[in-house]
């Protein structure tokens, strides 16, 4: 049985049932203005303006929307050196949120930190992010696009990421861009999924 969200686009979406023959990885690219949500062949964004707890709450209910059906959920890391730190309690409080949703219901979980996420679309550790959306677009024949096109493929390729990792890559990638997996915080038992 498929499940069937609506996500903030207002358009319903059928993703594949967790368990069946294909395991349903999702990216994500938190944040607290635009979260970018990926899975094979598609993506989305969760975006508000709203502030405080309410935003965190609109956060949290529209991305378990998203990874409640998921065998693994793959979320971009947190970037230590970025230079704004506006909201850095609030951002590391939604990674902990969504963790945590993962953890009581038993979705494995990984972990791809940004310079492994570059690495991973590009080879390049140091890419800017119109190569990654431009990666996803050669690629994987996706493109992203709107406001939130850089949000959305970089979640695009966290989920391809976890889809390699299980073995399943969605495009054979050279060994200069799949040295990235190593990196990652992977789960250490899948024991959680349908996997």
């Amino acid at each position: 049985m498929s499940l069937t969200v609506t996500p903030a686009t207002g358009m319903p979406l059928t993703l594949p049932a967790a368990g069946t023959n294909r395991s349903l990885v999702i990216g994500l690219d938190l944040s607290l203005t635009s979260t970018g949500i990926a899975g094979a062949g598609w993506s989305d964004k969760i975006r508000t303006k709203t502030r405080g707890d309410a935003r965190i709450r609109i956060l949290q209910i529209g991305i378990a929307d998203y990874i409640k059906a998921a065998d693994l959920v793959v979320m971009e890391g947190p970037s230590y050196g970025h230079a704004a730190l506006a909201g850095h309690e609030d951002l590391a409080g939604l990674r902990v949120i969504v963790r945590q949703y993962c953890y009581r219901h038993h979705i494995p979980y990984a972990v791809i930190p940004p310079a492994s996420l570059k690495v991973y679309a590009t080879g390049n550790g140091r890419a800017e992010k119109g190569a990654i959306r431009s990666a996803v677009a050669e690629r994987y024949g996706y493109l992203t696009e709107g406001p939130a096109r850089y949000d959305e493929a970089d979640a695009y390729v966290a989920m391809a990421a976890g889809y390699d990792w299980l073995g399943h890559p969605l495009k054979a990638l050279p060994e200069s861009h799949r040295r990235a997996l190593s990196g990652c915080q992977w789960p250490a038992s899948l024991s959680g999924g349908a996997l």
